[in-house]
């Protein structure tokens, strides 16, 4: 538990210092704290350019970061979930430790720098690094570190949306895709002490403000189911065409990897000079949105906007999440959805800023494949209970339709490109995670290979087992002696001053590198109740293995 807590404390500061560091590169570059907020005005360091200046900005900012990812931490690369939910499915929640500070300060920069992407990828990235350091610090076994880097996933969410619930079922939703008492309460533990870092740091008020809200009309839930199916269709098809400009940019592209960010900014700075509000997260567009500032036909211009603005963010190698993205569409949906409800169906369709929140929670529902997620998000980002059950209705009809169209949800998508399905039983994959030494016991008494059978069967008499594990003068392994084969050599009239190299069996060993799926196979049909575990290098016992360990490993009590 204490652990928790420092991967909280240390993820909420993190979340806190990413943020003024996405300010800072903002102001850089553009001379405002928020270019989505103020689109088209000119840099006021360079006014004779005007607006033209914002074409070399994702320039300057992929020559950047470009080298700083390439030459330093791959993975920053893209959204940052994805690796993380990899990580702690077949690596066993070993992320390097550089990745947090590569992926910091390159997601800034890309940011900063115009990349129409999300700050809360790359902060749940920065603190499963971080989770993931401090258990490698500590030496903790693997099913305990998949729970630290949860820990940090839970409290980047909750400090960059000022959202401790949502940070909780994100991490346990999507990043650990498992249930259980220890596990929840470390995750609620580490969430909790990031939010009030956030809220001690940034203030504590709602992220986004609703008027007050109530379904006046029954017929109105209808409404919202229809908005949670578009929803779910228009959330799928962000991600389809996510990874399809991928696609095109891996077929286009033929430089050395760590320019791409710099060329394909040219293509971002030409489509921030037609639409500079998709100039980085765009939350200050989104409140507008919500607020039924914007037109019909704008609002749709917006959605394909930012559709397209992120997919060649992400497409020519820039860093950052696609959680607010898929926010953004959301709203500008809801929010369109609202406008032709309110024409349609003028005494039942509710405020549009409502329709835009159900809309956000709904897209990203259909995106991510986490409806608890999007649902809790909402309520906290409003601060309305309200909207719960609009929100319930959408984001399931969404979710369930996405599950229909596709197998793979926004984050999985980019793993089962590459041939890794995270579907695979939890103990099954952590069973290839889990080294031997983590779980075998020390070695029992060895043998020597002159030690009588009489001396043997008193060994064996106080043995866990009934087998011992026999070794040479230098202490080199030879096999094992089990109390079966003395005993029946003794009622067979044999010497009891014989020596028990003589009903010396050779089981399936292991090595203390090896991995508790190879353990498992082996005891499977090794016909003794437990193994002998031999040191990486050389022919010394070191430990004891038998299938009670290896599910305790696999189900650690909780």
């Amino acid at each position: 538990m204490a652990l928790a807590l420092v991967v909280g404390a240390g993820t909420g500061l993190a979340a806190v210092f990413f943020r003024w560091l996405i300010g800072a590169f903002t102001q850089l570059f553009t001379g405002h704290a928020d270019y989505a907020a103020v689109p088209g005005a000119a840099n006021p360091s360079l006014p004779g350019l005007g607006r033209w200046f914002v074409i070399g900005v994702p320039v300057v900012a992929g020559l950047l970061y470009g080298p700083l990812v390439y030459f330093f931490a791959r993975e920053a690369r893209g959204h940052g979930v994805p690796e993380v939910m990899y990580a702690v499915a077949r690596r066993g929640g070993r992320i390097k430790p550089q990745v947090a500070a590569v992926k910091a300060l390159a997601s800034a920069l890309c940011i900063g720098g115009g990349g129409s992407v999300g700050r809360e990828g790359p902060i749940v990235q920065i603190g499963s690094a971080l989770g993931s350091t401090v258990g490698r610090i500590v030496r903790l076994p693997t099913p305990r570190m998949r729970v630290l880097v949860a820990c940090g996933a839970a409290g980047g969410i909750a400090a960059t949306f000022n959202a401790p619930l949502a940070g909780v079922f994100f991490a346990m939703e999507l990043i650990l895709a498992d249930f259980t008492t220890q596990s929840f309460g470390m995750v609620v533990l580490s969430s909790v002490t990031a939010s009030v870092i956030g809220r001690a740091i940034l203030g504590d008020t709602p992220f986004l403000q609703l008027p007050p809200f109530t379904v006046e009309h029954p017929s109105e839930y209808l409404l919202f189911a229809l908005l949670g199916l578009i929803a779910g269709a228009v959330g799928v098809g962000f991600t389809k065409v996510l990874y399809f400009i991928e696609d095109v940019c891996d077929a286009v592209w033929r430089g050395p990897e760590w320019l791409r960010p710099a060329v394909g900014g040219l293509l971002l700075g030409l489509l921030l000079l037609v639409l500079p509000q998709m100039y980085g997260v765009g939350y200050p567009v989104l409140g507008h949105a919500i607020d039924g500032t914007y037109a019909i036909g704008f609002l749709i211009v917006l959605l394909v906007g930012k559709t397209l603005a992120t997919s060649l963010t992400i497409g020519i190698g820039g860093s950052g999440g696609v959680f607010a993205p898929s926010l953004f569409i959301g709203a500008m949906l809801g929010a369109a959805f609202g406008l032709v409800a309110q024409s349609v169906v003028p005494g039942i369709a509710g405020p549009i800023g409502a329709y835009g929140l159900i809309g956000m929670g709904a897209v990203f529902g259909g995106a991510a494949r986490a409806p608890i997620t999007g649902v809790i998000i909402m309520f906290e980002l409003t601060g309305e209970y309200s909207i719960i059950l609009p929100i319930m209705i959408a984001v399931v009809l969404a979710t369930l339709l996405s599950h229909r169209l596709t197998p793979d949800s926004i984050y999985t998508l980019k793993l089962s490109r590459r041939g890794i399905d995270l579907s695979e039983p939890a103990s099954s994959a952590a069973a290839s995670l889990i080294a031997v030494r983590e779980v075998m016991r020390p070695v029992p008494t060895v043998i020597s290979s002159d030690t009588t059978l009489r001396e043997t069967a008193n060994l064996l008499g106080g043995a866990r087992y009934g087998v011992l594990p026999l070794a040479d003068a230098q202490g080199r392994y030879i096999g094992v002696v089990t109390a079966r084969a003395v005993a029946e050599a003794l009622a067979d009239g044999q010497h009891d001053i014989d020596p028990a190299a003589l009903l010396v069996e050779l089981p399936v060993t292991l090595r203390e590198d090896d991995q508790l799926d190879q353990a498992i196979e082996a005891l499977d049909g090794s016909g003794i109740s437990a193994i002998p575990v031999l040191a990486a290098q050389g022919d010394q016992p070191v430990g004891w293995i038998d299938i009670r360990d290896t599910l305790r490993a696999l189900n650690p009590a909780g």
